[in-house]
């Protein structure tokens, strides 16, 4: 997929890392950049007779007000910079702010989840509840130690044959032709001619190689530890700056609720992650 529009989340309180990271990446990419700005109201305090408690009146109109003025100076920023972009801020509430991104993210190629959005628990899960389950949508987060390269250079794909894995490969394309080597990684794979075919790894080692993404196929003895443990520890075997995976959910009624090994990754990998449902 080629990565046209990207859809970065900001958090209004801290932004100027993720705002710089989002600039970069889609300068090194061509693409266009949606600034989207959040600022989280809590909900209304009701007195007695139902009636609207004032000073949550006049809270909420100080935090609109801060929101205006940062998106003002994100828009300065942006401004000095050279690419194509746009600004928009979204005051919501802690329950809604899911579909106020995933309104937005049906319209990206990916959306940027940088450090300082991620940080905030309540805010990153909402994040990937909107954009990577509700929409078709990939996300690339990151949760390092490291602001985010523009491009990738070692990038992991962890691959089990899924369609969740396969969209994610298809989905990452432009990013995966980037890299000096793509590490295809197999955990305990299984020959079996309606998943993995006779030899696991070959048929997308050659679909993606048609593509001119240079791999390498790796088959990782999981040894009694978890998918999630292996994968983080070969990513920094072979010095990844990139992972990328299938995400996975339960039912859609419990979406908040990641799969196991999505959940892990998401909150105990150290690099960024591209991931697709």
């Amino acid at each position: 997929m080629t990565i046209r529009t990207v859809l970065s989340i900001l958090s209004v309180d801290q932004f100027e890392e993720d705002l710089k990271a989002a600039i970069d990446f889609c300068g090194a990419h061509g693409a266009h950049l949606n600034a989207l700005v959040i600022a989280l109201g809590a909900a209304p305090l009701i007195g007695d007779y139902n009636v609207i408690s004032p000073v949550w009146i006049e809270e909420r109109q100080c935090e609109i007000d801060a929101l205006s003025q940062k998106t003002d100076e994100i828009k300065e920023i942006l401004e000095r910079s050279e690419i194509s972009c746009e600004v928009q801020d979204v005051y919501t509430e802690f329950a809604w702010v899911d579909e106020d991104i995933a309104e937005r993210a049906l319209y990206a190629d990916v959306v940027l989840i940088g450090r300082q959005a991620a940080r905030d628990e309540g805010l990153r899960k909402r994040i990937i509840d909107g954009a990577l389950f509700q929409t078709p949508t990939p996300i690339l987060i990151n949760r390092g130690t490291q602001a985010m390269n523009a491009s990738s250079r070692s990038v992991l794909l962890a691959w089990d044959s899924s369609d969740e894995a396969s969209r994610a490969a298809r989905q990452s394309l432009d990013l995966l032709k980037q890299a000096d080597t793509v590490y295809v990684t197999m955990v305990d794979p299984m020959a079996r001619m309606r998943a993995n075919g006779e030899e696991p790894g070959a048929n997308i080692a050659a679909y993606l190689a048609r593509h001119g993404v240079k791999v390498q196929v790796d088959r990782i003895a999981g040894g009694g530890r978890s998918a999630d443990q292996v994968l983080r520890q070969h990513a920094v075997d072979v010095s990844a700056d990139l992972i990328v995976m299938g995400a996975y959910n339960h039912p859609r009624w419990q979406q908040t609720i990641f799969g196991g090994v999505t959940r892990s990754m998401i909150e105990e990998s150290t690099m960024p992650i591209f991931m697709a449902h």
